[in-house]
Formats: C-alpha cells, structure tokens, sequence
C-alpha cells in the first residue's frame, strides 16, 4: 500500500524521520518546506505552490499541511491508502483539533475517503523528546490502528506521553477528546498583545484525551467530519 507521511513541523524536521522509521522506512514524504505549527486547515488556492523533488521518495511542498495532503493525492499516488501526519512536537489534544496543521493533514485525506492518523508528542517541560522511544511507542499505536476498521470520514488522532526515565510501558487507551478550552491569556506591552498560557495546566477531565495522556498512557481518539 502507498502511504504518504507530512506533518506541520516542516520536512527537515526530526518528529517526521522518526515516523518514517517507526513504518520501517516506508512512506512517501510530502512534506511543508517550513515549520507551519498552529496553521490550522488553512489552504493555498490564490497562488502557484512550489512542489520539489528530492528524491523519489522525499518531496518538500511550498505550502500547508492540508496543501501537501492535497498535493499527494492529486500529483503523487493515485492509489494512497494511509495519510500519516506527524510526530509532532507537542500534543494536539482536545480543542487542538482545530488549531493543529498535523491534524488537518489527515482531516483533508478524510474528506477526500482516504484513511488517516496524526501522531503527536505532548512535551512535559523541561524533559525534551527522546525521538527514539517516540519511534517505538509510534511503531506499537500504528500496527494496531492499521488493523482497527476506520470509517470513511473518520481519522485517528494519537497523543504520545512524555515519559520520565523507567516509567512503565504505556498503554493504548481509546477515548473522548476534551472539549475544554485551552488557558488563554495576553501580557500587553502598549499596543502589542503577547500571548501565554500554560499547556500543562489545562483542564484534564477524567476520562479525556488529555487526562489519559497527561497520566502517562497513549490517547486515541477517533474524529469524524
């Protein structure tokens, strides 16, 4: 199966080499040229994009993560099964959603009937993301999620938790996502707004997307258009 790998990170960056290794090198890269993080769903429809080829399988798209979905689709395989969007760096829980480009990737296959799933490594701060153990964790969450039944319109989206050193193995915990808002606050300099809010402080419902991976285990939530 031809399985297209992007993210909203930018194509140089570590998260989406650790997912090409987490499905043993397999996978098309069509990936931003820059770093898009909180881009959201946003498309380029008023200006020519830049598609480079790198290699047969590498290509870097001068444009969003749902532009490389739609790029993939249209310009590179007609016969895509999967979209991977990921690892990116920092989680997409709850409301994330829609603030999240890794997340719309695999949104804009769901519209177009292709499967997809966005992997994200919520990041505990000050610890800093060992890619390695993203790698395996990545690995484990996507040999099960390639064998669950998806509906069309439907897409995965996975939190990673960020584990402290001889942590226990996590588990795979399927559940809602937090409809919660994020803390959402300004420092204001004279007419410049600066905004601040503390992702590890936000409300982690029991049971949520975010209280499963804030608690050390790997969150699946299934969204549907």
């Amino acid at each position: 199966m031809t399985i297209i790998l992007t993210n909203d990170d930018g194509i140089d960056a570590p998260g989406i080499h650790a997912l090409r290794k987490a499905i043993d090198a397999e996978g098309i890269i069509v990936a931003p040229q820059e770093h898009l993080s909180g881009c959201g769903h946003q498309v380029t429809t008023g200006q020519p994009i830049l598609l480079q080829k790198r290699s047969d399988l590498d290509y870097a798209v001068n444009g969003t993560p749902a532009d490389c979905t739609r790029i993939a689709l249209t310009q590179i395989s007609s016969e895509i099964e999967w979209v991977l969007s990921g690892i990116n760096a920092g989680g997409n829980l709850g409301v994330d959603v829609y603030i999240s480009g890794t997340v719309a990737a695999v949104r804009e296959a769901a519209i177009h009937g292709v499967s997809g799933i966005a992997i994200s490594h919520w990041i505990k701060r000050p610890l800093q993301i060992d890619w390695d153990v993203a790698t395996r964790l990545t690995a484990r969450v996507l040999k099960e999620l390639f064998s669950r039944p998806l509906p069309v319109g439907c897409y995965w989206n996975v939190n990673l938790p960020h584990l402290e050193a001889n942590a226990p193995e996590p588990k795979i915990v399927y559940c809602e996502r937090s409809k919660d808002p994020l803390p959402v606050n300004y420092r204001v300099e004279g007419d410049l707004c600066y905004y601040y809010g503390d992702y590890g402080k936000r409300d982690r419902a029991p049971g949520t997307d975010v209280d499963v991976c804030f608690s050390g285990n790997i969150a699946v939530t299934q969204l549907c258009l």
